[in-house]
């Protein structure tokens, strides 16, 4: 006679099939993603940004340096063409006259300080004269036009050593017109630099 079978029961199979479902859902069911932690400062990154900042400061100083530099050389070549002008400045004279006039006093002290700081300028200084009156005569009356510049620069401490005259008379008028305007123009002395010319430097003060 066949044994019976047992039969479980049906609370006790309940129990154990809700628990297998349990687990095959625990089993599917996908844990939860953590979020990644937020970096945390260290010591390289403080060290890192201390040295950004500390080269961006170096570098706009670097560059403001630069740009002073470049003003203060700009203003010291504006400062030389400007005595370079003063110096080349010629001087202008009566008709048939050689002494010098107030307004050619003015020009020659602007001169002084000039030829002062700088021992090693010469000069020359050309007498022209206006078209009127013979060669011989314009010859003669350009070169005490420049005679009496150079004394007057003598008078008041440039080595006459410095300078040197010429004459040209009226050979090299600056106009060619057969009127006042342009015979007042002719009646000068002219400056030019003959040497020391390129490394002149300001007077005291304005370096």
């Amino acid at each position: 006679m066949p044994i019976a079978r047992r039969r479980m029961p049906a609370a006790r199979a309940a129990v154990l099939f809700a628990a297998a479902a349990l687990s095959v859902a625990a089993c599917r069911k996908k844990p939860a993603a953590t979020p990644a932690p937020e970096p945390t400062p260290t010591a390289d990154d403080g060290s890192r940004a201390r040295a950004d900042s500390i080269a961006r400061a170096r570098a706009e100083a670097e560059r403001l340096e630069r740009e002073r530099a470049a003003r203060e050389q700009a203003e010291r070549e504006r400062r030389l063409a400007e005595a370079r002008s003063a110096l080349s400045a010629a001087v202008f004279f009566d008709y048939d006259a050689a002494e010098i006039r107030d307004d050619a006093r003015a020009v020659l002290e602007a001169k002084l300080p000039l030829l002062t700081a700088n021992p090693n300028v010469r000069l020359r200084i050309a007498g022209h004269t206006d078209s009127r009156g013979s060669d011989e005569y314009n010859l003669a009356l350009g070169q005490r036009r420049a005679s009496a510049v150079k004394r007057w620069l003598a008078a008041r401490g440039i080595d006459e050593g410095r300078v040197e005259i010429v004459s040209f008379g009226e050979e090299r008028g600056s106009c060619a017109e057969e009127e006042e305007s342009c015979w007042s123009r002719n009646r000068r002395a002219e400056f030019e630099v003959t040497a020391g010319g390129e490394a002149m430097t300001l007077p005291s003060g304005g370096a």
